[in-house]
């Protein structure tokens, strides 16, 4: 089996060669070849297909909810954080056409390369087919994201969430211990959140700030599971105290 073949296996779907080698071309791979296009206009099409396929799916699925609340979870589902998160679990970067520049500062685990490819990638499955097509593909990727309500609940930004959560139950002030690792070109970052002196959660990255929204992630679960144990347990102890 070809290395084409492989990723269609993975993500479902039928591409032409040609479309295909085009949404896996990055603009540093284009730039150091001549001059070649590169996969942009075809993240610029996908995108808009993520987005009205998502916005499809959670308006007929959520009749209950506001604007705000859906447009809230569409976010968190078309972020650059859920598509990277996407495109690691299939290995795409292994796929993607980078420069040399790109290659040496692992240019194929880079949030933002990742995300645009996943786009580009739904743009040239609607190209090669249609967009029945193409919406089916990013209900497969995306569907897992939307059934997790805690992660759509916090929305894009966890450092927020963690923030907005950490005040409401004072919890006192949150801290980021961030330990970075390797050579210049291949960094890699370890965050640990800490509340009291006490780490609640951790995160690794390409970068501080994505090693910390990582372990604000990793906290902001944490404490919602504790919480919701606390509360479950206190309930039950009143209703014993009742009977």
């Amino acid at each position: 089996m070809s290395s084409t073949e492989e990723l269609l296996k993975r993500l479902g779907v039928s591409i032409d060669a040609e479309t295909l080698r085009l949404a896996l071309t990055h603009r540093s791979y284009a730039y150091e070849n001549g001059g070649i296009p590169t996969n942009e206009r075809l993240e610029f099409l996908g995108d808009s297909i993520l987005g009205f396929s998502v916005t499809d799916s959670l308006y007929r699925d959520n009749p209950e909810l506001p604007e705000g609340e859906l447009a809230k979870r569409r976010s968190a589902v078309v972020s650059t954080r859920a598509l990277a998160g996407i495109g690691r679990d299939l290995g795409i970067g292994e796929f993607i056409y980078l420069g040399q520049g790109e290659r040496l500062t692992d240019g194929k685990n880079k949030s933002s390369i990742l995300a645009d490819t996943m786009e580009a990638l739904i743009g040239a499955t609607y190209l090669s087919n249609d967009i029945e097509t193409a919406r089916q593909l990013v209900m497969r990727l995306v569907g897992p994201l939307l059934k997790d309500a805690a992660a759509l609940g916090a929305g894009t930004d966890w450092k927020t969430s963690m923030q907005e959560l950490a005040a409401s139950r004072q919890l006192g002030s949150i801290y980021y211990a961030v330990e970075g690792s390797g050579p210049d070109h291949a960094r890699s970052f370890e965050a640990v959140l800490q509340i009291g002196g006490t780490a609640y959660g951790k995160g690794t990255g390409h970068s501080k700030k994505e090693a910390e929204q990582e372990a604000a992630a990793d906290a902001w679960r944490t404490l919602n599971s504790k919480l919701a144990a606390s509360s479950k347990a206190g309930s039950q102890a009143d209703a014993a105290h009742s009977a």
